[in-house]
């Protein structure tokens, strides 16, 4: 597909913050905090009113490769990457969320939980996609079974990982990256606990590079 691919905007980072921000405010201390805990890049969920101000903002931060996640239309894909999105994750796979992606030249990652779904990303194109829910379709052993006919697909599990999991995943040789939001809860958010956030982003990075 047109544009750069998702390792290419990951750049080597092999863990990927997932967050939801339900306020702007928040988007710059926590974008410093990942930031300094060694975090390259960033999914921030589409499912609140603030998303795109705080898309905005983190893109703007300029340590982090930004992207957006939860988007379920074309319609959100086009404001999420005129907001400062550099790529689009789906919680499924939908052939007009992939297309918009194409024409703008974003990467796309749709998720999968099937392999029916996994050869419908293959036949548009890709070559990179989301296991989710990761944990409750069954984890490393449903990653390696989907894996196993498809030695091009790369995966990024998403969903109900936590840190205890992250180096498990990341061992097969399928795994690009883990997407996951233990680094940086809407709890920590709430409370303004960015050196907590800033803590486990760093043991997160630590763990993904050993």
């Amino acid at each position: 597909m047109s544009g750069t691919d998702l390792a290419s905007v990951l750049a080597g980072a092999r863990v990927m913050p997932v967050l939801t921000v339900r306020r702007a405010a928040t988007a710059g201390p926590l974008a410093d905090a990942l930031a300094a805990g060694g975090a390259r890049c960033a999914e921030v969920t589409f499912r609140t009113q603030d998303a795109e101000r705080v898309l905005k903002e983190m893109a703007a931060h300029g340590g982090l490769a930004v992207g957006v996640g939860t988007v379920v239309t074309p319609e959100q894909a086009e404001r999420a990457v005129a907001a400062g999105a550099r790529f689009v994750v789906s919680p499924g796979f939908d052939e007009d969320v992939v297309a918009k992606c194409r024409e703008l030249g974003v990467p796309v990652v749709p998720g999968i939980a099937t392999a029916t779904e996994l050869m419908r990303a293959l036949k548009a194109g890709l070559d990179t996609v989301k296991l989710f829910p990761a944990e409750p379709l069954g984890g490393l052993r449903t990653l390696r079974a989907l894996a196993a006919p498809f030695p091009r697909m790369r995966f990024v599990p998403t969903g109900a990982i936590g840190a205890s999991r992250l180096v498990t995943y990341l061992t097969h040789p399928a795994v690009l990256a883990v997407g996951g939001s233990w680094m940086a809860t809407t709890d920590h958010l709430r409370r303004g606990d960015y050196e907590e956030i800033r803590r486990l982003t760093a043991e997160a990075v630590e763990r993904s590079t050993t």
